[in-house]
């Protein structure tokens, strides 16, 4: 037999109770009061309606019409009430999910952020998967059920107290034989309500458990299937461009596949557990009727009696159904809480990680750069580069060059702090600006001056030094197009990337520059131009290119080269040509 999982509730209480504890905790516990003072005042006129629904019937049953009319009357402004109460309880209780959700996203977008967690949770996170929808979805859904969970319980224990007694005192004893002995059961309407809760909670738990896998699961397959569509059309020219539609269709049919697996999984529980919660409701409808049946056809009490004992018994009923009423949505819950549960604790490792990584990166010597005893692998073990040193001093240009798979690529991560798999030290030149541009160029969305600027603002350089760095990159024909906003990384081709990644060079003007495969998509005559513009441009700062195409061997006056070997590639200087 399998272990039943348990709920984490520690887990959960750590994701629920910062908020409550935070900067806002005066404004939400406040808000949290008032709500909580609506649901009690809601309690409270269902409680009136119950001693209404006994002068009413009575007043019918005696034909007394006065007393009937102002009964009517007096249903009226109690509904009013009632009516005011449900909008402004819904309205606060909308007002606090945003604001928790708002706090909550905020909290996570950080910690997924900080120590570049959302990187490493790439290369290792594999029971993480789409953060974007744990962020997006699962927070929103977290709050929205955590808060009507919550209240709903205490509207049912508030509800519970409240009825408790007037079900005990409406529904008298019930006087029976049994064996020739005359019993009696005092209160055994609530007795009766109880013994009906716990037998159906019992029931409906048995059938419903499986729902929290399969929620956890339909959550995740979805996700799957939405990223399978946003990165096509991410990748869309070069899906067209390859003629590979038919490939994508398929991709796409089998991302989907398991979305409608599991629909039909949901769906199959779903309906049995409907079976037994409709069966359930409807029963409860006629049940104190027929229990009560008895007391009212010996004239022990009114029909007004009968139908506050009725309404009492509902009320009671309800309150102990609260699990079966809300199975679904706590099914759904708990499988929210373990997806941002995994998330959290996947986020905490990483910074943890990242922390305690063997390759340390820490200021040293002004103008110089200093590797020592560097170690870098795969995230399976797998070595790569093995106990490599280099110096580089400020002003040179340095070509690092190799064959594919020898870790060029890899090592320009380590230099940028990225990539922790290995061991080793890494001394940053002190006081200097530092920049690194990857092979493909992120494009953010926004104006064409917010794309040159990234990541700072749009109006960290005027305009007119936007548009002479675009001259300079044989860009000029978007120097007017500074303003226009379009989807740039669709827009741009990867060699237009690639210039305007130098084009951020000649705006940010660092010190140091590491540049990888960076002019990969140029063709040799602007791979020429761009190099020699750097140097005009900026004529001192430190070039450290990464690539394998010859020509950009004559911009370096320094080649290194990582020759691979049993243990891993090690970096050896080459003679100067």
């Amino acid at each position: 037999m399998t272990e039943k999982k348990r709920f984490p509730w520690r887990d959960f209480w750590a994701l629920t109770r910062p908020y409550w504890s935070s900067e806002e905790k005066w404004s939400a516990r406040g808000l949290l009061a008032a709500i909580v003072g609506l649901n009690l005042a809601a309690v409270y006129v269902n409680v009136v309606f119950n001693e209404w629904n006994n002068l009413f019937y009575t007043a019918l049953q005696d034909l007394n019409e006065e007393a009937a009319l102002h009964q009517l009357f007096r249903f009226s402004w109690l509904a009013a009430i009632f009516i005011i109460i449900a909008v402004y309880r819904l309205y606060l209780n909308q007002m606090l999910q945003i604001r928790w959700r708002r706090w909550l996203t905020e909290r996570f977008v950080t910690r997924w952020l900080d120590h570049r967690a959302y990187f490493r949770l790439q290369l290792t996170g594999r029971d993480t998967d789409n953060p974007d929808q744990r962020i997006a979805q699962d927070l929103s859904l977290f709050v929205q059920l955590t808060l009507g969970l919550a209240l709903g319980l205490l509207s049912s224990v508030v509800t519970l107290a409240s009825f408790l007694t007037i079900l005990w005192v409406l529904s008298g004893p019930l006087t029976f034989a049994l064996f020739g002995h005359s019993l009696s059961i005092p209160g055994y309407m609530l007795w009766a309500a109880v013994l009906y809760a716990v037998v159906g909670t019992w029931l409906i738990n048995r059938v419903g458990l499986p729902l929290v896998g399969l929620n956890f699961n339909q959550q995740r397959f979805e996700a799957d299937f939405r990223f399978s569509l946003v990165r096509f059309r991410e990748n869309a020219e070069a899906v067209a461009l390859y003629g590979g539609e038919a490939r994508e269709h398929d991709n796409f049919r089998k991302t989907f596949v398991p979305v409608i697996q599991n629909w039909w999984a949901l769906m199959r529980r779903q309906k049995t557990l409907t079976w037994w919660t409709s069966g359930y409701g409807q029963i409860a409808i006629i049940f104190p009727f027929v229990v009560a049946a008895p007391r009212y056809f010996s004239k022990a009490i009114t029909l007004g009696g009968l139908m506050q004992i009725a309404s009492a018994f509902g009320q009671v009923q309800d309150a102990l159904s609260f699990i079966i009423t809300s199975y679904s949505s706590i099914a759904e819950w708990r499988a929210v809480v373990d997806r941002l549960v995994t998330f959290h604790h996947a986020m905490h490792a990483a910074i943890e990680a990242d922390e305690a990584r063997a390759i340390t990166a820490t200021p040293g010597r002004p103008a110089v750069l200093e590797v020592e005893g560097l170690d870098l692998q795969l995230p399976d073990g797998k070595p790569l580069v093995a106990r490599s040193s280099l110096t580089i001093t400020a002003g040179e240009a340095v070509l690092i060059s190799g064959a594919s798979g020898s870790g060029k690529s890899t090592l320009f991560r380590a230099l940028a702090g990225l990539w922790p798999f290995g061991s080793g030290r890494i001394h940053v030149p002190a006081d200097a600006r530092l920049m690194f541009l990857p092979q493909k160029p992120y494009m953010p969305q926004g104006s064409f001056a917010e794309v040159l600027s990234y990541p700072e603002p749009a109006d960290d350089s005027s305009e007119e030094t936007k548009r002479q760095a675009l001259i300079d990159c044989g860009l000029e024909s978007f120097a007017g197009r500074l303003q226009e906003v379009q989807n740039w990384a669709l827009m741009l081709s990867p060699g237009e990337q690639q210039r305007v990644a130098f084009a951020r060079i000649l705006l940010k003007r660092p010190d140091w520059v590491f540049l990888d495969e960076a002019t990969a998509s140029l063709d040799t005559a602007m791979e020429q131009m761009l190099y020699t513009r750097l140097r005009q441009r900026l004529p001192d700062v430190t070039i450290v290119s990464i690539g394998h195409r010859p020509g950009i061997a004559e911009y370096h006056g320094r080649k290194l080269e990582l020759h691979p070997g049993p243990q891993g590639a090690r970096i050896e200087e080459m003679p100067a040509q």
